[in-house]
């Protein structure tokens, strides 16, 4: 009998998570807590549409012609290793029609069927939130430990990864903070590309539809220019 999955959603042709034009496939189920969540509709596990492996990747599938050479599925969330045989089946299938395959985490969880569905993926967009032990505590509800645990194996199998932080402004928005990131890039030689992206506060009427506290509410958009000096400093030797 096959696996079954919980969707949130699907975003058919997706251009921002990973490389070429994607299937992105938001899982359901999350167990951080993000005080930037931009998604808590999916937190819970059982929330979402049931599928097997075999009806999503038909369903990407039919996209096909549009993936060109770089393109393929994605998987995100919420948190796709919640539901890591899940996602390694849909990752199997993909690899027999030989699509491409992209798994957008956070890392947080690492056990012998996260290490299976990492068999079956070609890149990583790794998360990486914060760059110290303190803020992840603070602020996702887990430690720093596990993600580091996380993207040692990554480098171990050099598996292509790419880290991605969203900037939040007074959190982690500084030129030391985003050199530390850059770091952490530098000491592992899988990661070949960093990504900072801006925090929005588009959720907030989510939020309030799920009578839920916004708990970044109270903080500004960094601007243009601000993420441009951020982004500046990454191409600096």
């Amino acid at each position: 009998m096959s696996t079954v999955g919980y969707v949130h959603s699907i975003q058919t042709l997706g251009t921002v998570d990973g490389p070429g034009v994607r299937f992105v496939v938001f899982m359901q189920g999350c167990p951080l807590r993000c005080k930037c969540c931009h998604n808590p509709d999916t937190w819970e596990l059982r929330g979402g549409t049931e599928y097997t492996p075999e009806q999503l990747v038909q369903k990407a599938l039919r996209y096909r012609e549009y993936f060109g050479d770089e393109g393929g599925i994605t998987l995100s969330g919420g948190e796709p290793l919640l539901q890591a045989a899940f996602a390694r089946e849909v990752f199997r299938l993909c690899h027999q029609q030989g699509l491409n395959t992209c798994l957008d985490t956070s890392g947080c969880l690492l056990n012998d069927e996260v290490r299976a569905l990492l068999q079956e993926t070609d890149r990583v967009l790794l998360d990486y939130k914060y760059t110290d032990d303190a803020a992840y505590r603070e602020n996702v509800g887990c430690g720093l430990a596990p993600v580091q645990a996380f993207l040692a194996l990554l480098n171990e199998r050099q598996l292509p990864t790419t880290l991605r932080q969203v900037i939040i402004p007074t959190l982690n928005d500084t030129a030391e903070q985003v050199l530390q990131l850059k770091a952490v890039a530098e000491a592992h030689a899988c990661v070949d590309k960093i990504e900072l992206l801006p925090f929005r506060k588009l959720c907030q009427t989510k939020y309030e539809a799920m009578a839920l506290p916004f708990p970044l509410a109270h903080l500004p958009e960094p601007s243009h220019e601000a993420m441009e000096r951020l982004n500046t400093l990454l191409k600096q030797a």
